[in-house]
């Protein structure tokens, strides 16, 4: 698979001082802090995430008594370092898979057991990463099955989302996402308020792209093609520079005291007190069997295979390896899961939603990193009662234009045999409920196709062979004709 210089295939272990120069510099780290955009632009892509990012957490405080202030410290940290280090909008997301297992399975996962599950996914991450096996994997994997992951990853972001507006949630409950009841059309967290924020970030933000240019007004009026064009492009910038995702955000903020007021006269600042988990060996078994066997193939595929292929197609001058993705996934759970922090990892449904809504440098989630810091540190834990507050549709409505985003990447299948090979992959992640299912279905799938190729091929090349060698057992006679002068 293209999209990776050849020095990324290097393992990171043979040439830390050329990563180091590259990455962890004044000079680097300003560059990726050099705005491309307006400011506002990268305000509103720094909250193009939390769709995922927010529901998820809520539901492992609420139901796992994860520590919320160490998450948001912790996550703040690796926000700020991955925006200095791979100057993209590169996001920090949950591990959706070992969430799933800690909230929805009987008995939940406690503290040490979320945390032993990703210290093993981080542990083999960072070995493929250090090794330089997973760039050896990234360049292997067939695009189209890349595709068909996204795909799947995207639409099923979108039928969460749609969820999420249409129905009242209740993430307290044993499942991480239960609906309920129809959501009410009118109220502080009504339909009529969804549906609101939606139309108001489609007429601010649009397809996410740039219009085309009338071709046919073009040629028939230049003159009046050109004063369109101005007039498009005034309007365009006046609506770009506004950060349309911060405001819905900053709106469900507000909502959120508005809808319980007693939240100002109960605030309690100030972080909770660090501390080390005792992790036993029974944690780390139930850890490792229930959350990161299904957490590893997840990882590697929607965290890293598909994180740098979405980065290249976004940003194509930047130089985002899969040795280095894998490497930082390692080490943020390496060290934070050993304090309680929450199981994080890069998501390309994360990248999506902040390009989207305007995210194109590291300053995007330095600015989001600055911001959980903030929170964490000055609220702590009683964070969780201000955010159970937070009206889902809006969340919704964050995670369907995310969702749509990362669906969209797969539409570069030019052949009718790539694009059966993603719809296959794609299909089968979504009904079995496992990407890692729908990749393996789509690798022998590609294979075969391949085989079917080379059978033809390799028939035509036998056959061939086997006249040529029978023309030659036929027709001696030249060589019996010089034998007979000989003698």
């Amino acid at each position: 698979m293209a999209g990776e210089a050849t020095d990324n295939a290097t393992p990171l272990l043979v040439r830390p001082r050329q990563w180091w120069r590259n990455h962890c510099t004044p000079r680097s780290w300003t560059a990726s802090l050099r705005l491309k955009t307006s400011l506002s632009s990268e305000l509103s892509g720094a909250v193009g995430d939390l769709g995922t990012y927010i529901p998820i957490v809520l539901a492992l405080t609420l139901v796992c008594n994860l520590d919320l202030s160490t998450t948001l410290i912790f996550t703040a940290i690796y926000n700020i370092l991955t925006g200095l280090l791979f100057g993209i909008p590169m996001p920090v997301q949950p591990m959706k898979s070992i969430a799933a297992v800690a909230v929805s399975e009987t008995p939940h996962l406690t503290v040490s057991q979320i945390a032993a599950a990703g210290i093993c996914t981080a542990g083999t991450l960072f070995i493929l990463g250090a090794t330089g096996l997973m760039s050896f994997i990234y360049h292997w994997i067939p695009l189209p099955v890349v595709r068909g992951v996204q795909l799947s990853q995207g639409l099923s972001f979108a039928f969460s989302a749609i969820k999420y507006i249409r129905y009242d949630q209740d993430f307290s409950t044993t499942t991480s996402s239960k609906s309920t009841s129809p959501r009410s059309l009118l109220g502080l967290d009504g339909l009529v308020l969804a549906l609101f924020c939606l139309l108001f970030l489609i007429l601010t933000t649009g397809d996410g792209g740039v219009p085309e240019d009338d071709e046919a007004m073009l040629r028939t009026n230049p003159d009046a093609y050109n004063r369109l064009r101005i007039r498009r492009h005034r309007r365009l910038r006046i609506l770009s520079a506004i950060p349309a995702a911060l405001l819905v955000f900053l709106l469900g903020l507000i909502l959120c005291f508005i809808r319980d007021p007693s939240i100002v006269h109960e605030i309690k600042l100030g972080p909770s007190k660090l501390h080390v988990l005792k992790i036993t060996w029974e944690d780390w078994k139930t850890g490792f069997l229930r959350g990161a066997i299904p957490q590893i193939p997840l990882s590697v595929l929607n965290s890293v295979i598909a994180v740098c292929k979405l980065s290249t197609d976004l940003f194509p001058e930047m130089d985002v390896s899969a040795t280095g993705v894998s490497v930082s996934v390692g080490l943020m759970n390496l060290v934070g899961c050993w304090f309680g922090a929450m199981p994080v990892c890069h998501g390309a449904g994360g990248l999506a939603g902040q390009y989207r809504f305007g995210g194109r440098t590291g300053a995007s989630v330095v600015f989001l990193g600055l911001g959980k810091l903030l929170l964490g540190l000055v609220f702590g834990n009683y964070f969780v009662k201000i955010i159970s507050q937070f009206p889902i549709g809006i969340l919704g409505v964050l995670l369907l234009f995310a969702g749509i985003e990362l669906a969209m990447a797969s539409r570069d299948m030019n052949s009718k045999e790539e694009s059966f090979v993603m719809l296959v992959c794609a299909a089968v992640s979504l009904t079995g409920s496992s990407a890692a299912l729908g990749f393996v279905c789509g690798i022998v799938l590609f294979l075969l196709l391949k085989l079917r190729q080379m059978d033809c091929s390799t028939f035509r090349f036998f056959k061939a062979k086997s006249v040529s060698v029978s023309t030659e057992e036929e027709d001696p006679a030249p060589i019996r004709s010089s034998s007979s002068e000989i003698f």
